[in-house]
């Protein structure tokens, strides 16, 4: 393990961070560092709180990785989002900022997210840089948006402000200060411990199952070139 993420547990809380000192890149070590640390805390039966770093959450992406990575990346990503999705314990997010593209599909694979007011920017805009959305990341946003933004946040590659992010679906609850965002997040990952996690974990599944079935066609499609998966 690298310093890309930290893990502390409290109370039954288990807080993924991530930070890269930049945009928190989801390259193929940062993904690596969010698999052993959710298997950390499904080990530890623990309530996930994954967070960023200042003003950010995830960059998406690390559009700076070699062509012949790719693949593998956007597959790694793909796995993320069905982990997210079926993780047998309660998942909060907690948004510090930012959250673009492949950022963007974590946060919807979340169970409750919680972000910041400000002058932030939340969306998918794989378009607006040249890349087709991969097919895992529609089932994603076609699972956990709102309509018509479903249509909107995937075509047009828009980015949203924190308001407009919690009308879309990427967020659930908005603070006002950057301050408010641990203990807001902690308070929800609180509320979510008095569920029967035998209960959840099986519901999660039932309700998820058709875009966990999606999740996991994309990922059989996943081993061609670049942008076409």
């Amino acid at each position: 393990m690298s310093d890309l993420t930290t893990y502390e547990i409290e109370d039954g809380v288990a807080t993924i961070a991530m930070d890269d000192g930049k945009a928190n890149a989801l390259s193929p070590a940062m993904l690596d560092e969010l698999g052993a640390q959710l298997d950390r805390a499904e080990a530890d039966e623990a309530i996930v709180v994954l967070t960023g770093r200042e003003r950010t959450f995830s960059g998406g992406f690390d559009l700076r990785c070699p062509p012949e990575r790719w693949p593998s990346m956007v597959g790694g990503g793909a796995r993320l989002a069905e982990r997210l999705l079926s993780f047998p314990h309660p998942v909060v997010a907690a948004c510090n900022g930012n959250a673009v593209a492949m950022g963007g599909f974590v946060l919807l694979s979340c169970d409750v997210r919680v972000g910041v007011a400000g002058g932030f920017r939340i969306g998918l805009n794989e378009v607006a840089i040249g890349l087709t959305m991969p097919w895992f990341a529609i089932a994603v946003a076609r699972h956990r948006l709102t309509r018509p933004w479903y249509d909107r946040c995937t075509v047009t590659g828009v980015l949203l402000d924190p308001s407009q992010a919690r009308e879309a679906g990427f967020l659930d609850r908005l603070v006002e200060d950057p301050a408010e965002l641990r203990a807001a997040a902690l308070e929800e990952a609180r509320a979510l411990a008095v569920l029967d996690r035998r209960a959840h974990a099986a519901t999660k599944l039932r309700v998820r199952e058709e875009a966990l079935a999606g999740v996991r066609e994309g990922i059989e499609r996943i081993g061609g070139a670049q942008n076409d998966w």
